[in-house]
């Protein structure tokens, strides 16, 4: 979670919208407002319609019902370049033009910033020198993307999604095959980001805790539908985790930032404290740690 320093400029929502593919509707009549200025996670099971609201969202997915907004304006009658200037989207799978060099692919990011009359400039080189110094790619700057293993290729998608520098930024599950260190690294670069410069920030994640510690807004989906939002602290409890992910867990406080901390109980998990219990009496059950203050169940 983040200190703002600036006021946000742009808000991004959809009303009432109708997503999916074909003729299988995965989000259906879904109303949302990402809040202006702020960081919001959006958590969910595998299929849950995560990755599709982020898609509409950015324009890349057309709702069969309702419309997305940006400030005001639906976005499918903007100009593309217009939008591309005002929002960034990092999608789940993006592809690399064969052989292209880590610079260029983040050059690319530039690419709403150029024209017949504004061609690249020292702006453009300090915005993608910043871009992969940020996300530790500038010693790849010169490598072809095909020599990368997969956490460096992601943390370059990243670069090119900050070289846009637009005041909105999706990104669908950016910590995708990065270890721990980098997962925290490129989550406090957009955290950091979003303090600096007070821009809108959406992301899917699969990680509950890393979720609620960066997340300003939370939102948690199930089956295409919104189920819970709001601050972290509010949302993320047992009974929502249970309900989201069909899952027995104990919700404690994080012990170095605060926020919300899911600790899945599962059945070896169960069986153990059972066993525990059956050895020594004055183990505390499962339930009796949930009812301790400062813990949810």
């Amino acid at each position: 979670m983040s200190a703002k320093t600036s006021t946000p400029a742009s808000a991004l929502g959809a009303e009432g919208v109708s997503l999916g593919y074909g003729d299988r509707r995965i989000v259906d009549s879904l109303s949302v407002e990402l809040p202006a200025g702020r960081v919001t996670i959006i958590v969910g099971a595998n299929a849950c319609g995560k990755s599709t609201l982020l898609r509409g969202l950015a324009r890349l997915l057309k709702p069969s019902a309702g419309v997305v907004q940006l400030n005001g304006t639906d976005i499918h009658k903007m100009p593309t370049k217009t939008l591309a200037r005002e929002l960034g989207i990092l999608p789940q799978t993006p592809t690399a033009p064969d052989g292209i060099t880590v610079a260029d692919l983040v050059g690319r990011g530039r690419s709403p910033h150029q024209g017949w009359f504004r061609q690249w400039t020292a702006d453009d080189d300090a915005a993608v020198a910043e871009a992969l110094t940020a996300t530790g790619t500038l010693e790849l700057a010169e490598r072809s993307i095909d020599e990368l293993s997969g956490g460096q290729r992601q943390r370059v998608w990243i670069a090119m999604a900050l070289a846009q520098q637009t005041d909105i930024l999706l990104l669908d599950e950016p910590t995708t095959y990065l270890d721990l260190a980098h997962q925290v690294e490129v989550l406090d670069v957009v955290s950091e980001l979003n303090a600096r410069r007070g821009i809108t920030v959406a992301i899917v994640l699969h990680d509950l805790n890393l979720a609620a510690r960066y997340a300003d807004h939370l939102i948690a989906m199930k089956a295409g539908r919104i189920v819970a939002q709001g601050e972290p602290s509010a949302v993320m409890t047992a009974e929502l985790v249970q309900e989201v992910f069909g899952l027995e867990s104990v919700v404690v406080p994080d012990p170095v930032v605060g926020s919300p901390m899911v600790v899945p109980v599962g059945r070896r998990a169960a069986a153990f404290a059972a066993a525990a219990k059956k050895s020594d009496p004055a183990v505390p059950t499962i339930s009796a740690i949930s009812a301790m203050e400062g813990v949810q169940a």
